[in-house]
């Protein structure tokens, strides 16, 4: 470590170091697009083979007319719509034919009909019409809302006014964008509006916890600086390789990428910093400082890295577009922070040297002496402590049997809490409840079934033998089924049968995704009933109810592989690093159980307090791979602080200076990291929400309790065997306390 802690941080590399991430941070930026202009929100999350998938090209395929993706428009008026406001309806999809939207599909023929023909459709007090206009599958959302907008205009042109600004619940007429086409709309503006509002919110808590941590303005920005310039190679990267067709990344990959960078890549940097200041005070030679600090300090940071690196990585398994495609982009980013650490920091720290702490600067004692002489002030007083046992370190020492019994315990309870989660997946709850298309839903649940937002088609091959009569008939007699339309015989093969249905639940809910199983039994069985062997091959399902349903069916097969392959690599990895059994399976089993803790406590705050029914079923799997990872961070950096020290001191000294040592940086690093987490909890979309509450609680649960308490605590009651099968080197006599280990 030596060799390279000179060549990037030495006299004169550290500026070719320097020069390096320059030249290469130019190049990348003017050779190869950024990562935001490679966005694809409209990318697919399921595979090919997904039941919903393959019904959807079915439907494409059979009824062209219905198989666009749907907007539909909802016309209020609190008093009840007027003749008038159904004269200017009509209009407005008469201009619609005549002259269509950008992709616009299909749109029925409601100009041909007069207004009194509309009023059929009202609801119950005449208050309400929902219309529909159709889409393109292959628009994305940006597409979408240039036509939506366009739509928009037109409307406001033709009645005068402006129904989309207009109050729900006021006198005027009011206009609703909502089904699939307003939720995608809606959910890939909230991102966007969302990015530059993250961004700089990240920024000024790293910098205000950097600038109260060491109150030095200089060593505030250098992290930012390593991690502007790891962002700036990480996005033509990524940029590039989505550009080619190698990899799909979207708004929700980017923004989250971002937070972790900045979260994860400033703990990288304290790791290295504090050691720096520590060597400081001990050491008269900045240069030599900061390599015993490289050297010290290198191994577990890299090895932090890569096991955040591989452990996102995992997420390559996915078969869910959702989970698939953060792989890459996170992995990449981490691994081009961890380089940022190893290079860039350290050469940032060697430019500066001591000016980096600014004006605190840390120096020896006996420079302390000289300067004070210089001044003409009385020297300082020079304390020398032999006291090892103090502190956190000293009560972990002395007590470990409580402080295990104590904290299990309190993590247990907890982690029970967890068990009682419900899950959902309805994407309309993670909007806030003015947004434009959740008020539409909440007018259609209100005055029509709620199962008109998205109305699921099944798909019947008769073969001939089937009636298409007597199959709405049993249809409508199922009991979760509200309306069933009339067939519709495919354009293709006139055997095929299609059904619009809806549903009487919400059709994002987790009751309308369990009848789409109970929906395709029903159908096979009345394919049965006439002659028709292996029906399965003959019954399909689209639509958003079962798209969601397949959704869910592939994420909790996501859960259930990525899971135990991630606890599989931390836990090889370990192996490799500490090699010893017995402390790399308290070292997983702690931040397993910090992980169902952090669920817990997360499902309290979340349901408890902030009211909500259900968290996003793909929030488990998203911070578990978070937690353990960036968990396991904290583990090894200060485990590997205990490693080094009881090769020169008693194993009970070891881990009381090993935990006093490195609780400051541990500490300063996981208070932000959960900062930049939580910050996520300020945004309006409720499953960003609940991702940063969880997994701030997690990275909190780990830096308060698990790293300074819980696994000091076993290793002390674990004693040598800790280190089994590794050997163990007795030193008899306790030495004295480092000058370094009290700060």
């Amino acid at each position: 470590m030596s060799g390279y802690g000179k060549w990037v941080a030495g006299s004169k590399t550290k500026w070719i170091t320097l020069l390096v991430w320059i030249a290469v941070v130019g190049a990348l930026t003017m050779l190869w697009p950024a990562v935001n202009s490679q966005v694809d929100n409209n990318a697919a999350n399921l595979p090919e083979d997904s039941q919903s998938v393959q019904a959807a090209k079915i439907a494409e395929r059979e009824f062209p007319t219905g198989s666009g993706i749907p907007a539909l428009l909802v016309w209020h008026r609190e008093a009840g719509l007027t003749e008038e406001d159904l004269t200017h309806v009509g209009a407005v999809y008469n201009k619609l034919t005549q002259e269509p939207l950008p992709h616009q599909n299909f749109v029925p023929p409601l100009g041909n009909l007069p207004p009194q023909a509309l009023q059929a459709s009202l609801s119950e007090d005449r208050s309400t019409l929902v219309t529909p206009v159709l889409f393109d599958k292959t628009a994305d959302s940006e597409q979408l809302g240039v036509a939506v907008t366009q739509l928009k205009k037109m409307i406001s042109t033709e009645t005068g006014g402006d129904p989309n600004a207009a109050k729900v619940d006021g006198s005027d007429l009011s206009l609703r964008v909502t089904g699939p086409v307003g939720i995608s709309i809606d959910a890939t503006g909230l991102f966007q509006n969302a990015d530059v509002a993250l961004l700089m919110a990240t920024v000024i808590l790293v910098l205000v916890f950097l600038l109260l941590i060491y109150r030095s303005p200089i060593l505030a920005f250098i992290p930012l600086i390593a991690v502007g310039f790891a962002y700036g190679v990480t996005s033509p990267l990524l940029g590039k390789m989505a550009q080619e067709g190698w990899i799909t990344v979207d708004s929700q990959a980017v923004s989250i990428m971002t937070v972790l960078l900045f979260g994860a890549g400033t703990d990288y940097c304290l790791f290295l910093i504090s050691r720096f200041r520590q060597m400081l005070k001990v050491e008269d030679s900045k240069s030599r400082a900061l390599l015993r600090s490289i050297t010290e300090s290198s191994g577990a940071i890299a090895m932090s890295g890569f096991t955040v690196v591989l452990a996102l990585f995992a997420l390559l398994l996915a078969h869910s577009g959702a989970y698939h495609r953060f792989a890459i982009p996170f992995s990449l980013a981490i691994f081009i922070m961890g380089i940022a650490s190893l290079t860039l920091v350290p050469a940032l720290l060697a430019i500066f040297g001591r000016t980096s702490f600014f004006p605190f600067i840390p120096r020896t004692p006996q420079m302390e002496v000289d300067r004070a002489k210089a001044k003409g002030k009385p020297a300082p007083k020079v304390t020398t402590s032999h006291i090892r046992n103090r502190g956190i370190g000293g009560l972990v020492v002395t007590r470990p049997w409580a402080i295990v019994g104590v904290t299990v315990v309190a993590l247990g309870i907890l982690a029970s809490f967890s068990s009682g989660i419900k899950f959902t997946y309805d994407i309309l709850s993670s909007f806030p409840k003015d947004m434009e298309s959740r008020q539409g839903f909440d007018l259609i649940g209100k005055q029509f079934s709620p199962g008109e937002l998205a109305p699921a088609k099944l798909i019947i091959d008769t073969k001939g033998k089937a009636d298409g009569a007597d199959l709405k008939v049993m249809l409508g007699g199922i009991s979760y089924v509200d309306t069933v339309s009339d067939p519709q015989q495919g354009a293709v093969d006139k055997n095929i049968l299609g059904f619009d249905i809806e549903f009487k639940n919400n059709p994002y809910s987790l009751e309308a995704m369990s009848h789409i199983p109970a929906l395709l039994s029903t159908a096979e069985q009345a394919l049965l009933d006439v002659g028709i062997e292996n029906p399965a091959d003959s019954v399909w399902v689209s639509g958003q109810t079962a798209t969601q349903h397949d959704t869910k069916k592939v994420g909790e097969r996501d859960t259930d592989l990525i899971i135990p392959v991630v606890i599989g690599m931390i836990t090889l990895l370990l192996l490799l690093y500490l090699r010893s059994v017995i402390a790399t399976v308290y070292l997983v089993g702690t931040v397993i159980l910090s992980f169902f803790s952090a669920l817990g406590l997360g499902w309290i705050i979340i349901h408890y307090v902030l009211g909500a029914e259900a968290i996003q079923g793909a929030i488990p799997l998203y911070s578990f791979v978070f937690l353990v990872a960036l968990g396991e961070d904290y583990n090894i950096f200060m485990i590997s602080n205990i490693w080094k020290k009881r090769k020169k001191m008693p194993l009970k000294q070891a881990i009381a200076e090993g935990v006093n040592e490195t609780s400051s940086v541990i500490t300063s690093a996981g208070l932000i990291l959960a900062g930049t987490f939580a910050v996520l909890a300020s945004l309006p979309i409720q499953v960003l929400v609940q991702f940063g509450i969880i997994t701030a609680i997690g990275i909190l649960l780990d830096t308060f309790v698990v790293r300074p308490f819980l696994v000091p605590a076993i290793t002390m009651l674990f004693g040598r065997l800790a280190f089994w099968p590794g050997k163990h080197q007795e030193v008899e006599e306790p030495l004295p306390v480092h000058e370094s280990s009290r700060d």
